[in-house]
């Protein structure tokens, strides 16, 4: 492998064919299900895997017997499947996705969801980091291969369009494609996070998910606050009451032993080895109001806290008209959405269930109690690195960013990771991707970091030249 020809290759076909192609993708509003059940109607998703096929399909020539097919089955958000045949051993499935989280509010003047900006070496916009960019980066590593006449595995690329919805859709897709999938002994997924732009980094696992609704109420109808209140609850009160049963106010700390698994000895020295190289920056890159500070002063410890313990966030509120509305009235309800952050390694089924039953056992004051389980999922622990492509990510992190390589979970949770570590217990991992300081991903200001993501798809070339050189047999 010639390191500094795929390093000129990358930064041709990205500035001259994957830049203008995510400024148009970015465009699209093609929010994922949950954010707009009438996806199919209003034709976005469509849209966007057309652009993403479109562009696909004028390359694969150079990808001798590549084929390209949009799947739909029955009811579901569409499917890219990409099939490139090998002239190497093995078989390597890459993976990403290309629906997209709601606008939210907050986005800095002359930026938005839907309008891309290139600006000081990144592109803003939804969708272009998490997780538009992986298809473009995956191609673009194999065409880098055949430039440089280097064998190359048996490829296949699948790109979803249900991801941000819990990623629903795709197991039957699995299903569906299982003859043409095979038994993969290499999995690579860009819809990852990164500590710092300076290395590359994989990512070792992935918390799971528990969700629901808690509603609490107290009156068919709102009362005048004057003439109720001592008479009748807060439903405020009693919900805030309810939540404590599972979390500590003054802590965070999550009370339901159930929730907590005993954290793996490796993952704790990789904890100390990450927060050794980001140092503060672990808690810097988060946009603290005033004088906020970080939730625990060790840093080892708010990088288990992101990633191996349970935490738990109100991400939505109802029942509460704005202040600017709210006249002196008891209202009749309160809801909370609650999002549970679980460890890699707990059932989230049994969570959901624990969390249920605390919410709804003994109400007080006899208030209407019901916690809404939308479900949960299970997160997921990377099987350790074989010999050859823990020397293969070395080497593709110091050729292409000039550092050895990092190791660290993620906070958030990438379904299909679960799903294929159990279908393939024998297969090996990357998982890494470009989301860093200050990206937001799902928050204002997402942003994709150009120089990492040209990087990044350098490295999995990189990684596939080597799995044809010295991996699995």
């Amino acid at each position: 492998m010639d390191t500094g020809k795929l390093t000129r290759f990358m930064e041709r076909i990205w500035d001259d064919d994957i830049v203008p192609a995510l400024t148009d993708y970015i465009r699209i509003p093609n929010k994922s299900p949950a954010f707009d059940p009438e996806w199919a109607a209003h034709g976005h998703m469509e849209k966007a895997v057309a652009l993403f096929a479109d562009w696909a399909r004028a390359r694969l020539g150079a990808l001798p017997g590549a084929s390209l097919e949009i799947v739909h089955l029955e009811g579901r958000t569409p499917l890219i499947f990409i099939d490139v045949p090998g002239n190497g051993p093995g078989k390597v499935l890459l993976y990403g996705h290309l629906d997209k989280q709601p606008e939210m509010a907050g986005w800095a003047d002359g930026t938005g969801p839907w309008t891309p900006v290139l600006k000081d070496g990144k592109l803003y916009g939804r969708g272009g980091a998490d997780d538009g960019y992986a298809m473009f980066a995956s191609l673009s590593a194999l065409l880098a291969l055949t430039e440089q006449n280097i064998a190359r595995p048996h490829c296949v690329i699948v790109i979803e369009a249900c991801e941000e919805s819990g990623s629903t859709d795709l197991p039957a897709y699995i299903d569906h494609l299982a003859d043409r999938i095979g038994t993969p002994s290499l999995v690579v997924c860009l819809d990852s996070g990164c500590g710092d732009y300076e290395r590359l980094w994989l990512t070792t696992s992935l918390r799971g998910i528990a969700m629901g609704t808690l509603t609490v109420r107290v009156l068919g109808e709102g009362v005048h606050s004057g003439d109720a209140s001592g008479i009748v609850p807060s439903s405020f009160r009693i919900a805030r009451s309810l939540v404590s049963r599972i979390e500590d106010e003054a802590s965070g700390a999550i009370k339901l032993p159930g929730l907590h698994v005993q954290i793996p000895p490796g993952r704790i020295e990789q904890a100390k080895q990450s927060a050794t190289v980001l140092g503060d920056a672990i808690f810097t890159k988060m946009p603290f109001a005033g004088t906020t500070k970080p939730m625990a002063g060790d840093l080892p410890e708010l990088v288990l806290n992101r990633t191996w313990r349970p935490q738990l966030a109100i991400t939505g509120m109802a029942g509460y008209p704005a202040p600017e509305n709210a006249g002196n009235v008891l209202l009749p309800f309160t809801t909370l959405k609650l999002s549970m952050r679980l460890p890699p390694t707990c059932d989230a089924q049994a969570a959901v269930t624990a969390m249920k039953e605390t919410l709804e056992t003994v109400h007080p004051y006899g208030a209407e109690v019901v916690f809404d389980a939308e479900g949960g999922q299970s997160g997921w622990n990377a099987p350790p690195l074989a010999p050859w492509l823990e020397r293969a990510v070395q080497r593709a992190s110091q050729d292409h960013f000039g550092n050895p390589p990092a190791y660290m979970g993620e906070g958030g949770s990438i379904p299909f990771m679960a799903m294929l570590g159990e279908k393939f217990p024998g297969t090996q991992f990357v998982v890494t991707g470009v989301l860093g300081p200050h990206s937001n991903a799902h928050g204002p200001n997402e942003f994709l970091h150009l120089a990492m993501a040209r990087k990044v798809s350098a490295a999995i070339a990189s990684i596939l030249a080597a799995y044809c050189d010295e991996g699995p047999r």
